[in-house]
């Protein structure tokens, strides 16, 4: 037979099932202001924040915070520590700074989308030591290039040691600082796409898997870095979209493009310079058609052009001086013509008297 239980005490066992729902409440917390919530995923999107929500689902595990106005990021911005969250995107929010510590408490970040932005300075501390980042995306985020390199010195101290794709496309990079990514041991994907690029440095790239320098500003590859990309045979590289010089020294280039598979696009490689070999194909071009005096010959023709201009100014220097001085050159010639003149009547005297023997003796008698 059952106790009897006193109908105005509730039972031991719906007391710690109410506690249970209320703990369960406060931990999940409610979707915030401004924001949709589904299944792990939180979107705040296009809504005016400046600042991420605080009132965050402890279950989430995707946050999309994007085209906002949150000009920076701290630990205060993630205020509560969130184990699920995996996948942030910050894109599009005119962020400029990223302080130290402002994942600390997103111990299982993976992915972070931070491009379109105008970044000036990424803390190398903004991450935990023990962090779990694999994919980074920077796409347009350095509108400043005086700025460029501080950001970029992140890279140098961060401990990013699990960090496999990072994207710098669209950026005004023009020459990748020295070393730059040799603390990212894990690096395999690396996108430089349409970056300003005239040129990329021996021992400048890590070991990777994939390379994106499409649309740069690369007129030719030095050779230790043709070198350097051979000894990586894994390595899938993408070239096109760049401005070919096609002269003496891309011949090692093109030796390498027709003997490596590495370059996925090299049939898509075509010549920018000179123009008698515009849009023509890099695998096409034969040793013969490079030539380096097209460089020679325009100097040559600017110094001819510059000599001619000179005697050119010597001769109407020259000219005005005759015109200045006209009336003294003439006096001058003037008394040239009755020199030579009376020289000449002197000269033909002479020969009258030689010619006739009868004033020759008058000549020798006047003579004595």
């Amino acid at each position: 037979m059952r106790p009897h239980q006193d109908p105005g005490r509730p039972h031991k066992s719906g007391m710690t099932s109410l506690l249970l729902l209320l703990m369960l409440s406060l931990s999940c917390r409610c979707c915030p202001d401004k924001c949709m919530c589904s299944l792990g995923t939180v979107k705040c999107q296009n809504q005016d924040l400046d600042a991420i929500p605080h009132s965050l689902p402890a279950t989430t595990k995707s946050l999309f915070v994007t085209g906002n106005n949150i000009f920076q990021i701290s630990k205060a911005s993630f205020p509560t520590r969130l184990e699920n969250l995996t996948d942030l995107y910050l894109s599009g929010n005119g962020m400029e700074h990223v302080d130290a510590g402002a994942f600390k408490n997103l111990p299982n970040l993976a992915l972070l989308d931070l491009s379109n932005n105008r970044m000036k300075n990424f803390s190398d501390q903004a991450f935990p030591d023990d962090n779990k980042l694999k994919f980074l995306n920077l796409s347009s985020s350095f509108h400043s290039h005086s700025f460029t390199d501080t950001v970029l010195d992140f890279f140098l101290h961060a401990k990013l040691l699990q960090l496999t794709s990072l994207d710098l496309s669209n950026n005004n990079l023009i020459v990748l600082p020295d070393n730059i990514f040799t603390s990212l041991s894990s690096l395999g994907t690396l996108n430089l796409r349409n970056s300003s690029l005239i040129t990329i440095q021996n021992g400048t790239l890590p070991l990777l898997h994939d390379l994106d320098l499409r649309d740069n500003d690369l007129k030719d590859l030095p050779p230790t870095m043709m070198a350097e990309f051979s000894l990586n045979p894994s390595l899938r590289i993408q070239l096109v979209g760049n401005p070919w010089r096609c002269n003496c020294f891309i011949e090692d280039l093109l030796v390498w493009l027709k003997n490596s598979t590495q370059v996925t696009d090299s049939h898509n490689l075509t010549c920018a310079d000179p123009e008698a070999m515009k849009h023509q194909p890099l695998l096409q071009v034969q040793p013969s058609q490079l030539k380096c005096s097209s460089d020679m010959e325009g100097v040559l023709e600017t110094s001819y052009v510059f000599l001619g201009l000179v005697l050119a100014l010597i001769g109407v220097i020259f000219l005005l001086v005759l015109y200045l001085n006209r009336k003294g050159i003439k006096r001058w010639m003037y008394n040239i013509r009755d020199a030579c003149r009376d020289h000449l009547e002197g000269y033909h005297y002479r020969y009258e008297i030689n010619s006739d023997p009868r004033l020759a003796n008058l000549s020798i008698n006047s003579d004595v």
